[in-house]
C-alpha cells in the first residue's frame, strides 16, 4: 500500500504478520541506522552495521514488503537509497488475537534486550559525560497503586510529552535537530503485579491471577528503543 510521505509518520501495527516481520535484530538495527543517518543505500547501511550488502538488501526488502521502509530519491539512476516510512510504531491492541499477542511478545523481548544493551553501554561511558547528561539519565523506579483508568492516564501523559518532540523532530530529519542535541534512547517498562489477595501458585512459578498479567507500553519510536 502507498500513502503520502508526510502522512504516515506514526503507524499502528495491527497485523501479526507485520509485527513478526519487524521482530528481527537486523531489521531493528536497519530501522535505527536509517533514523540516525537518513536515507541510505543497502551498501551504506551494510557498512555501518558491519554486515554484508546482500544481507542488508534482503532485510531492507523485507521491511519494504511490510511498509516499514521505502525507496528514496537517489543522486542518479544507479543509486537506490531507502528511507523510513514511519518514525514511530505502536502495537497496542495486538494482543486481541493469540497470533498478535505472540508476535508482540517476541518484538518486545527484542526491544528490551536492545534497551538493556544500550543502557549497559551508557553505564560504561557516563563517567566521562557532563553532569547535565548524567543527572537526567539512568534508571528511575516507582511503584504505586493505580486503577486501570489511572494507569491509562499516566501512560497517555508520558506518551503525549514524548510525541510532541517526536513529531517536531522526525528522527530521520537532521535539519530538525537542535545544536547540542544527542540521540536519547528512552524505554520504559510498565508491569502490573497480581492483586494482593491472589493465591500463590506452585513453587517456582510466578503468581498470576486470572485475567491479570504484565502490561507493557507497546510503543516503539525510532531512535528511542
Amino acid at each position: 500500500m502507498s500513502l503520502e510521505w508526510e502522512g504516515r509518520r506514526r503507524r499502528l501495527l495491527d497485523d501479526a504478520t507485520a509485527i513478526r516481520a519487524l521482530a528481527h535484530p537486523v531489521r531493528l538495527e536497519l530501522q535505527s541506522v536509517l533514523g540516525r543517518e537518513g536515507p541510505l543505500t543497502a551498501a551504506e547501511a551494510a557498512r555501518r552495521l558491519g554486515i554484508s550488502q546482500a544481507l542488508a538488501s534482503h532485510h531492507l526488502r523485507q521491511l519494504a514488503k511490510y511498509d516499514f521502509v521505502e525507496p528514496a530519491p537517489g543522486k542518479d539512476n544507479r543509486e537506490r537509497p531507502w528511507r523510513l516510512v514511519s518514525i514511530s510504531q505502536t502495537w497496542r491492541g495486538a494482543d486481541a488475537t493469540p497470533e498478535g499477542a505472540a508476535a508482540a511478545d517476541v518484538l518486545e523481548q527484542l526491544l528490551a534486550e536492545r534497551a538493556l544493551n544500550t543502557f549497559l553501554d551508557w553505564q560504561e561511558r557516563r563517567k566521562s559525560e557532563s553532569p547535565a547528561w548524567r543527572d537526567h539519565s539512568g534508571i528511575g523506579h516507582a511503584a504505586v497503586y493505580l486503577t486501570e483508568e489511572e494507569l491509562a492516564e499516566v501512560d497517555d501523559r508520558i506518551e503525549a510529552v514524548l510525541a510532541e518532540y517526536i513529531e517536531q523532530r522526525p528522527i530521520d530529519d537532521k535539519t530538525t535537530r537542535p545544536p547540542g542535541s544527542r540521540l536519547v534512547d528512552i524505554t520504559h517498562f510498565v508491569s502490573v503485579l497480581p492483586p494482593d489477595d491472589a493465591q500463590p501458585t506452585e513453587p517456582g512459578k510466578p503468581v498470576q491471577a486470572a485475567g491479570e498479567g504484565g502490561t507493557a507500553v507497546r510503543e516503539n519510536a525510532q531512535g528511542e528503543g
